[in-house]
């Protein structure tokens, strides 16, 4: 992987709820607080990891990220811009900084449009130079990808789920963006797939030292791919640090509980799972004080009553428990 560098997204105290109506008249009832309250930074180069129980929010945080949500409240810095509250038509200025890779990599392509002209339309939409320059770049890309020229020629049904996502990633890639959010982006794919689409992705990132934003619940796919983990619960993060020191000194019994799940290579190895009690809490109406009391193996009394806060361990390793702070 790349070393890192300058800071290219900067989030605090991001947040996004969503209304909850019924009736006839569509009252407001509630609310989802899908993110709660999230802050991180990613530099030119790295990979942040953000991993998490599906429902939790980190595909949510994704798309406010990438402004196709709009945050309830926080701050998102794209390169020391604030682009938390501009209006949608000023957000269209900085889609060619940031790009998106979608989980489904069949139901994010036009059906309709040929490859070469999927990967072109970024290109056409910021008028990056004449046609001859276009399809002389998307030649470019087809072939850092794996691709012939031919394929160019190709429609998204004759393209294989991983080649399907390679194509992906060269439309992200069009507009040389500083930044890349890939929501689960090889979930749907074969495990052999899966480690070709993640190689390619981190020669990309070294080529042309892009931040990027993984978001996966896989945990081996994750400890592979990032610089650091962040680990995400009901709509707030509980621990952040690098990779290394998360899988060899968590700190939060949920990060223990979910690295005890990861299967090892080793079969003559032993490794005690750590068996959680209960369901995930509705985002709807989170608990009260600590967010994971209600399956922490353990939780204390103030736990039920006080959110903990998100203490700074060590440098670069923050967690949020009332263990760490007795």
């Amino acid at each position: 992987m790349s070393e890192t560098g300058q800071q290219v997204l900067s989030v605090r105290n991001l947040k996004k709820y969503f209304d909850v109506r019924s009736g006839v008249l569509a009252r407001k009832t509630g609310q989802v607080y899908a993110v709660d309250g999230v802050s991180f930074d990613i530099a030119a180069g790295e990979t942040l990891g953000l991993v998490g129980e599906s429902g939790c929010g980190k595909s949510t945080v994704g798309r406010v990220i990438m402004r196709l949500l709009d945050p309830t409240s926080g701050e998102i810095h794209l390169k020391g811009d604030d682009i938390s509250t501009i209006s949608k038509s000023d957000v269209r200025a900085y889609r060619r900084e940031m790009q998106m890779v979608f989980q489904d990599p069949y139901s994010s392509l036009n059906p309709k449009l040929s490859a070469g002209t999927l990967v072109s339309e970024p290109l056409k939409n910021f008028k990056e130079g004449s046609a001859t320059d276009i399809r002389q770049r998307v030649t470019k890309l087809f072939e850092r990808v794996g691709f012939k020229a031919d394929a160019m020629e190709r429609y998204p049904h004759e393209f294989s789920g991983g080649q399907r996502q390679r194509l992906g990633l060269a439309r992200a890639l069009a507009v040389n963006p500083s930044l890349i959010v890939a929501d689960e982006p090889v979930s749907a794919l074969d495990v052999s797939v899966q480690a070709q689409v993640i190689n390619l992705l981190i020669d990309l990132q070294d080529e042309f030292n892009l931040a990027l934003l993984f978001i996966s619940h896989d945990l081996a796919v994750v400890e592979h791919v990032s610089h650091r983990i962040a680990v995400m619960y009901v709509g707030k993060l509980v621990e952040i640090t690098d990779t290394q020191t998360l899988f060899k000194n968590p700190q939060h019994p949920y990060t223990e509980a979910l690295l005890s799940a990861v299967p090892t290579p080793d079969p003559l190895a032993s490794k005690e799972k750590i068996i959680l009690a209960g369901d995930v809490p509705s985002p709807i109406n989170p608990p009260k004080g600590c967010r994971f009391h209600t399956r922490c193996p353990e939780a204390m009394s103030k736990c039920e009553k006080i959110e903990p806060l998100f203490l700074e361990l060590s440098h670069d390793h923050k967690a949020s428990c009332h263990l760490l702070s007795n």
